[in-house]
């Protein structure tokens, strides 16, 4: 059994698992022929019935050929002197990741994780391969809605396997900008793991740009005057940064760790190209903390305009109530018809009492618009 040690947001706790894949499929030696009853991914890579997007040689910072079928992947790796395999899939079942598992003896309870996706930014070590879960986001403006997806790596001496899940990022041209770059893929798997990383980081800028011009738009809203509230736009746009937040904060642990943990998987030759991705996602989850704390406050402040142009409109009803009680209670007044009332036999009782209501009415309502009331 393979055995880890795990970086993540919540401090490392460790976990047990049953492993969810066959064990025969995963404890098969790496290079191995496939035995009977094993799942298979057919052909070579990109085939219609397969999940796996490309598989590649590396050699000496150089591609070497076209596409390889997974059986002899591994194989022609350690036929170089140097040289790594990746393959790359897109959102793989359960028996087709055993079939690429079983090739290269991935740990049971990392394979798990990689078929049910939904895990935190973290990286963990198992004896002779490093697993690493990254989280790409992209934000879809007209919606203002920050869509997640999941990269997951397993990285050893002469292979790595991404598994992505979701559509929020596609990993194609970051293999190419990869294969541009020779001096970093000499340093071998350390450099897909850099070359994701930083790709995945890049997304982080493009989103926190977005997300930015809409917070600005939603603050001009709040402050204007009007009496429009963008509430439901801040609870909605709130909650994107939450899964933004859960996205960014976790992987600045996880780069932590590799920049400083002397992780014997990773070519020390990259760690300077690392250091630059580390100071990117810390900006990255500063930008995202602030939007929260920019949005906790542009809520409040419109939860308080709200409450003040309502107490605004209780006054207003309030003044005209009194207005128009003060009104009343004279009409009241004259209409009772008491035998003994003086008033109701002199001529100008009528317009002295009209004339009283309008004097009341004019006098409170002065008082009211000079207290701003009305």
């Amino acid at each position: 059994m393979s055995h880890r040690s795990e970086t993540d947001a919540d401090g490392g706790r460790f976990r047990t698992r049953k492993a969810a894949l066959p064990v025969r499929a995963l404890t098969r030696r790496r290079g191995a022929a496939p035995v009977r009853g094993d799942t298979q991914l057919s052909g070579s890579a990109g085939t219609a019935n397969s999940s796996i997007v490309d598989c590649g040689l590396y050699a000496d910072g150089y591609r070497r050929g076209g596409q390889l079928p997974l059986g002899t992947a591994f194989g022609s790796a350690l036929d170089t002197a140097d040289g790594f395999v990746w393959i790359g899939l897109h959102a793989p079942s359960a028996e087709e990741l055993a079939a690429v598992a079983a090739e290269f003896d991935l740990p049971p309870l990392a394979v798990e994780d990689a078929v049910h996706a939904h895990q935190r930014p973290k990286i963990e070590l198992y004896d002779d391969v490093l697993f690493v879960v990254l989280k790409t986001v992209r934000y879809i403006d007209p919606t203002e809605v920050v869509d997640v997806g999941e990269v997951m790596l397993f990285i050893g001496a002469r292979f790595v396997v991404s598994v992505r899940h979701g559509h929020a990022s596609g990993l194609t041209e970051v293999r190419r900008r990869l294969e541009a770059n020779t001096d970093l893929l000499r340093t071998g798997p350390s450099a897909v793991l850099h070359a994701l990383s930083d790709h995945v980081v890049d997304e982080y800028a493009l989103a926190i740009e977005g997300i930015s011009t809409d917070i600005d738009e939603i603050e001009l809203q709040v402050f204007s005057g009007g009496r429009a509230a963008p509430t439901e736009r801040l609870y909605k746009l709130k909650r994107e940064v939450m899964d933004f937040h859960r996205a960014v904060r976790p992987l600045v642990a996880v780069m932590d760790r590799v920049v400083n943990g002397n992780l014997a998987l990773l070519d020390r030759r990259s760690i300077e190209y690392f250091r630059d991705v580390h100071d990117h996602v810390l900006r990255a989850a500063e930008d995202v903390d602030t939007f929260g704390q920019l949005l906790t406050g542009a809520l409040s402040a419109n939860l308080a305009q709200i409450q003040m142009r309502d107490n605004d409109d209780m006054r207003k009803i309030a003044a005209w109530v009194a207005i128009l009680s003060a009104n009343t209670m004279v009409a009241g007044v004259y209409g009772m018809n008491f035998t003994h009332m003086p008033e109701l036999g002199w001529a100008l009782g009528y317009p002295m009492a009209l004339t009283l209501m309008l004097t009341i009415s004019v006098f409170l309502y002065r008082g009211f618009r000079r207290n701003h009331w009305i």
